[in-house]
């Protein structure tokens, strides 16, 4: 069940301290409407009163959603504790076939979420944002944005059209701007393939850390 609290907070403009409600766990089953405040961020956010200042609110949480098997744990902080993370582990063990992750930011979470809603692997997903990268180093960045490209973090943004003619965006900021690239469905088709052939860069059991930190250290 979504789990809520109360908690100080104090506003990043003027520092006056405020109320606000904590999700500790949101379950989409029992609350549908907090999916699309997921997706798009608004749940994390709270205007102060005073200033007008919209804040993020940074906090732990768990977002469940029954339909999709998907629990994704946001922890801020990094820190995670191994005995409440085995007992999750295991207890989804027991319902079978969920995915389960762990993300460090609030984009991070809204990432997963919409690659569970358009149906895709976030495994797979992962090998289609470092080929395509390689790609474009090699055919249309310059050797002056090589060094901030080679840092920025592609994130999947949307899913459009059916079938072979599937087009997926990832979007991703170079040079104070955001920008985007789209890739064919057969990329993401090769790219499930190569994991097909290669199970070993699949994440453990458990609440994996699925990024593209964690890829290249399957590919080390």
């Amino acid at each position: 069940m979504s789990i809520t609290t109360q908690a100080l907070a104090p506003c990043s403009r003027c520092g006056q301290q405020q109320t606000i409600t904590i999700y500790k766990s949101i379950n989409i089953s029992e609350n549908p409407e907090f999916k699309d405040k997921v997706r798009d961020g608004s749940l994390f956010l709270w205007e102060c009163p005073h200033c007008g200042q919209v804040n993020l609110a940074k906090y732990e949480t768990l977002y469940h959603d029954p339909a999709a098997k998907l629990m994704v744990w946001l922890i801020p902080s990094g820190e995670i504790s191994e005995t409440q993370m085995q007992a999750i582990t295991m207890h989804t063990k027991a319902m079978g076939g969920y995915t389960l992750r762990r993300v460090n930011d609030m984009g991070s979470l809204m990432e997963k979420v919409l690659i569970s809603d358009a149906g895709l692997d976030d495994v797979v997903l992962e090998m289609c944002k470092y080929v395509t990268k390689l790609e474009m180093l090699q055919k249309s960045v310059g050797a002056e944005q090589k060094e901030e490209f080679l840092a920025s973090v592609f994130h999947f943004y949307r899913s459009e059209g059916e079938g072979d003619g599937r087009i997926l965006t990832f979007m991703y900021a170079l040079d104070g701007q955001m920008l985007g690239v789209n890739i064919g469905w057969n990329v993401y088709q090769d790219c499930a393939g190569i994991l097909e052939r290669n199970p070993q860069v699949r994440p453990e059991e458990g609440f994996a850390k699925v990024d593209a930190d964690w890829l290249s250290s399957k590919l080390a």
